[in-house]
């Protein structure tokens, strides 16, 4: 037996550090085949990361977008999960470390994703708001609240409007999705429970490095969200960069200065790594880890990485392939079938990307579809974007009660999840990451 109680057996051993989007992929591509299978993470549970901004704006409830780790790969054989943080890994050895003991690997997948990039800014990461875990989104939902029930009391204007203001660095589909979902709610609840609020003071401000919003996506529907915001009343500032944030006012890089109690990052990620694989010549921009056609590591045998901490460099994405959900999947579902080969002394097949396209929602009835031969915007979009975030769900339960929650939230324009569970002081964050109880 190991230290962390995995009886030794006659199959190879695969651990697998991480159960995300491609961890979970991976282990499910091998099972009922001749391995070991070890699944470690900090969580329990599959975190539906795109989905997080319901849970921060009351629209959906944290337990609706996760699912146990343990329950999903239920039944499969030679299958151990272990709650753990990963210290370190010796690839001389073959070996990991974690806070729950030590265990010994024949291949290692690292599939860790990532988590906010602040870009070294420690202002913006000690008073800001970052959405990438459901503790995250529980916060930031926590602290919109606190907000709004702060704001009655005071009878000062200026520091009233301050509490009512947001801002959101970072114009991809995360920051577009939350300002969209704020701003309905600004519409069409915050009215009802703050009759004796001036709510129409509140002001939602996404801002934008670049020169368009979604730019990873068309230019059609970049233009399509942008329109669809201002007219949901959003104020949409580009070309200007977020430089500090006191958690009163933010700067920028020009003479533009907002006063807001909120500040939310959603401006980049960087691959999360693991000791033992973090030396220069093995990572790439962002963190991530440098992977061959196969997704092993380069220059370390045995060793692979998947999803957003793999860096594949090819022809059609000489930076890698973008850190969203699908090639995680995809890069999964390939490194199982591969791992199988390899164990039999077959030669690997090379990772081929397949671009689905992209998507985002930008409120009631309105979102954008970039598709490879197809792009469309508005209602449709809306009900395609819908469609395929019920099907990547896990669970039967979590997509029955989303799409119940999504028909409700439709008919009677309304967020019942807006409850402060526990709530959240800002002052105490530096304290909490150096705890890691994000």
């Amino acid at each position: 037996m190991s230290s962390m109680n995995i009886p030794q057996s006659s199959y190879p051993r695969i651990v697998i550090i991480g159960g995300g989007f491609g961890g979970i992929a991976l282990a499910k591509k091998l099972s009922n085949k001749d391995a070991q299978v070890v699944l470690l993470d900090k969580h329990n549970y599959h975190n539906f990361q795109p989905l997080l901004y319901q849970v921060s704006t009351g629209g959906l409830e944290p337990d609706s977008i996760a699912y146990p780790i343990r329950k999903v790969l239920q039944g499969y054989p030679n299958f151990y999960f272990r709650l753990a943080n990963v210290m370190e890994v010796d690839t001389d050895k073959k070996s990991i470390k974690t806070n729950i003991g030590e265990m010994t690997f024949d291949y290692l997948v690292i599939a860790t994703g990532s988590e906010t990039n602040y870009f070294g800014n420690k202002g913006i990461e000690n008073n800001g708001m970052a959405m990438k875990t459901i503790p995250q989104a529980l916060n930031l939902r926590s602290l919109i609240l606190e907000n709004f029930e702060q704001a009655l009391l005071t009878d000062n204007l200026h520091e009233r409007e301050a509490l009512m203001n947001f801002v959101i660095v970072g114009g991809g589909p995360t920051g577009v999705e939350l300002a969209g979902a704020l701003a309905e709610i600004k519409k069409g609840i915050l009215p009802k429970d703050y009759p004796d609020l001036d709510t129409r003071r509140a002001q939602i401000n996404l801002i934008q490095s670049g020169d368009r919003i979604l730019p990873a996506m068309s230019e059609q529907a970049s233009e399509k969200a942008e329109r669809f915001l201002e007219k949901l009343g959003v104020n949409v500032w580009k070309n200007i960069r977020v430089t500090d944030y006191d958690g009163k006012v933010v700067s920028t890089d020009c003479d533009t200065v907002f006063e807001a109690a909120t500040l939310v990052w959603a401006a980049g990620v960087r691959a999360v790594g693991v000791k033992g694989l973090d030396a220069e010549n093995l990572l790439a921009r962002g963190n991530r880890l440098k992977v061959d056609q196969f997704n092993q590591v380069q220059g370390v045998e045995g060793v692979f990485a998947i999803g957003d901490v793999a860096q594949m460099e090819t022809e059609a994405f000489p930076h890698g392939h973008p850190m969203m959900a699908q090639p995680a999947i995809q890069q999964g579902r390939n490194l199982g079938e591969n791992l199988v080969r390899l164990i039999d002394d077959i030669p690997m097949k090379p990772f081929k990307y397949r671009d689905k396209g992209s998507m985002a929602t930008v409120g009631r009835n309105k979102a954008v579809v970039d598709m490879p031969n197809i792009r469309f915007q508005g209602v449709f979009a809306w009900f395609v974007w819908m469609f395929v975030h019920l099907y990547f769900l896990i669970g039967f339960r979590n997509r029955v009660v989303v799409f119940i929650n999504w028909v409700y939230n439709y008919i009677r324009f309304d967020r019942e999840a807006r409850l402060i569970i526990r709530p959240f002081k800002k002052q105490n964050r530096a304290e909490r990451d150096t705890l890691k109880q994000e």
